[in-house]
């Protein structure tokens, strides 16, 4: 059978045109994923290939013995671009990977050791099973999600419940082991933005509306399982102000004085009352109780709540600022 044009049917989803000749089965060797690339001269054709300017784009390369190899552009500020390339159990021990681009490409169980993967574009990677060890990946890209993450929730479009909890155990063993091996490295901003990235993956795995994740998303957004000591700064800055707003329609007592908002008031003893109540929820919210404003009637129930509130907050922004701190 004759191949059209005699050149690779790889079909690119950008657009781009493999330009090597076809074989039998339509594509080119490195795009034919039914060809068997775990022989010892892979990794020198590969380099040839790539020097020679060949399209790395969705290539295949399922358990090639690539140790050791060197793919990096020294010649160019942009890294070899191997998107949505199959590194399905590639052996990459050691290999020099600097600023490669591997967007939506497999490196599923691929063994990284003491790779030097630095910069690395591995944004919606399947990074499943991946040896990581010795691995240096400083500033890699791993993006927002993972390709896990998108599977799992078009799953749930779907409403297949079992499948998006597949992808979403999936999703939370790399950032795991990733976040592990970050750690390792003393990389721990990263390691500290991947834990929250694994707990939300555990808390989607969770019964919709149960207590546990509904705790768990609250713990989240209170202080991002205690990677984000500025939202506590956030959320008690919003308290203080709705518990002023409260104060300033329920009342509070000043020097045997009961005072509230009124409309038949001005706008400036209306402010002027609002910033008092202001005043009072700073004090009640870092317990100092001065003891010249007292809460009466509704006003000593939110007192009481937003003084308990505050002193946990306080509490706990201390205990994530030092964690932050120290690690």
């Amino acid at each position: 059978m004759k191949i059209a044009n005699h050149l690779c049917q790889y079909d690119d989803p950008k657009g781009i045109v493999c330009e090597e000749k076809a074989n039998e089965s339509g594509y080119c060797y490195w795009h034919d994923q039914t060809l068997d690339k775990s022989g010892v001269q892979v990794k020198q054709a590969l380099v040839d290939y790539v020097s020679a300017g060949g399209l790395t784009r969705g290539i295949c390369l399922k358990n090639a013995d690539l140790s050791h190899i060197d793919l990096v552009n020294h010649h160019n500020k942009n890294g070899y671009d191997f998107s949505y390339a199959d590194l399905y159990r590639a052996n990459l021990f050691g290999a020099h990977l600097f600023n490669i681009k591997l967007y939506k490409a497999s490196l599923m169980k691929a063994d990284l050791k003491n790779a030097k993967l630095n910069c690395a574009n591995l944004q919606q990677t399947n990074l499943l099973g991946v040896k990581w060890k010795g691995c240096k990946i400083e500033n890699i890209q791993i993006g927002k999600k993972l390709s896990q993450e998108t599977l799992a929730q078009h799953a749930l479009k779907e409403n297949q419940v079992e499948q998006a909890n597949d992808y979403y155990e999936q999703a939370e063993e790399v950032y795991r082991d990733l976040r592990k091996h970050s750690e390792q490295e003393g990389i721990f901003t990263l390691s500290g933005n991947l834990i929250q990235k694994e707990l939300t993956m555990r808390r989607m795995q969770m019964p919709k509306y149960s207590f546990k994740r509904i705790t768990s998303k609250v713990v989240d957004l209170f202080c991002g399982y205690g990677e984000a000591p500025l939202r506590i700064v956030g959320i008690s800055m919003l308290l203080i102000l709705v518990c002023a707003i409260l104060y300033t329609f329920t009342g509070l007592n000043y020097q045997g004085s009961f005072f509230i908002y009124s409309s038949t008031q001005s706008t400036s003893d209306n402010f002027t009352f609002f910033l008092s109540s202001l005043y009072y929820s700073v004090v009640t919210f870092t317990t100092l109780g001065y003891g010249d404003f007292t809460p009466v009637g509704v006003s000593r129930a939110i007192a009481a709540i937003e003084a308990f509130t505050g002193s946990f907050t306080i509490a706990l922004f201390v205990v994530v600022f030092v964690k932050k701190m120290t690690r």
